[in-house]
């Protein structure tokens, strides 16, 4: 496959690429219009980015499902189906901890790297790397599954940068130098199994699926998703009992919170379909 630099560096002889072989693990749909070349480590990739491609809608499904996303299930259904979170971060920390403290024992400023300490940057990297793919390919399986046997998909509108946000140091003003505890460190974990989750790689994935599949995908307000009853429609902060369990202090239906949340996700979006009607 020929690659063809941009003309402003077309002049100098180090910036030509040549003839390169590349595993095409698709057709190019479309009108490209961009050709990127990336490295990951040992590996090298082509990203074509591409205009007018065709919409190829799936059979109509006659179903629609709300779905909440979650740390403890990577994501559970309105149709009461929780999908494990399988934490693939958690999985290779021993892993990758080795590898780093290996790492640390080279110096980090120097301008020549010895063989072990190439070889040391690489295990790391490819550790990571190897953490990212599994992620993406999870969270492509999980999108294919949704899209293909739904017409509309419902999921929570969440603000991932503000809830990986690090919490604000709090000064004593009694002790001029010393600060309050803020749970930064409970929030740190929090934060990392939030990021190790992938919420936002699958959302996006989702999205994009959808749109060549002709499917929906609505965002809805998440506020009180876990605390409204879907059977009598009481709110209240009583009504979550714990992580797992809602319990409606009104009408004492009680079902996982996370199926409930689901069912609001999906009450919510039957309602602004209506609007937009």
């Amino acid at each position: 496959m020929p690659l063809e630099l941009h003309p402003a560096r077309a002049a100098d002889p180090r910036a030509h690429i040549g003839h390169v072989r590349v595993h095409q693990h698709r057709p190019v749909k479309g009108r490209v219009k961009t050709v990127t070349v990336k490295r990951e480590g040992n590996r090298w990739y082509v990203v074509l980015s591409c205009a007018d491609v065709p919409v190829e809608s799936l059979p109509q499904a006659d179903a629609a499902i709300g779905i909440d996303m979650g740390i403890t299930h990577f994501l559970t259904t309105s149709d009461g189906e929780h999908i494990a979170n399988p934490r693939f971060l958690q999985e290779a920390a021993e892993e990758l901890a080795e590898a780093q403290r290996h790492l640390a024992t080279f110096p980090r400023h120097t301008k020549r790297r010895t063989k072990k300490h190439r070889a040391a940057a690489r295990k790391v990297a490819g550790i990571h790397a190897r953490i990212r793919r599994r992620r993406l390919d999870h969270a492509h399986k999980t999108a294919l599954t949704l899209v293909r046997g739904h017409d509309v998909i419902a999921h929570e509108r969440l603000n991932i940068a503000g809830m990986t946000r690090v919490p604000v140091a709090k000064p004593d003003l009694e002790q001029p130098g010393v600060f309050l505890p803020n749970q930064r460190a409970a929030k740190a974990g929090l934060n990392r199994s939030i990021l190790d989750t992938g919420w936002g790689v699958f959302l996006t994935i989702l999205a994009n699926k959808a749109e060549s599949a002709g499917r929906t995908v609505i965002a809805v307000d998440p506020r009180n998703t876990s605390r409204s009853c879907p059977n009598c429609g009481h709110v209240a902060k009583e009504n979550r009992v714990t992580q797992a369990i809602f319990d409606c202090t009104a009408c004492r239906f009680t079902a996982n919170a996370d199926h409930v949340g689901a069912l609001n996700i999906l009450n919510r979006a039957g309602l602004a379909l209506c609007d937009t009607a």
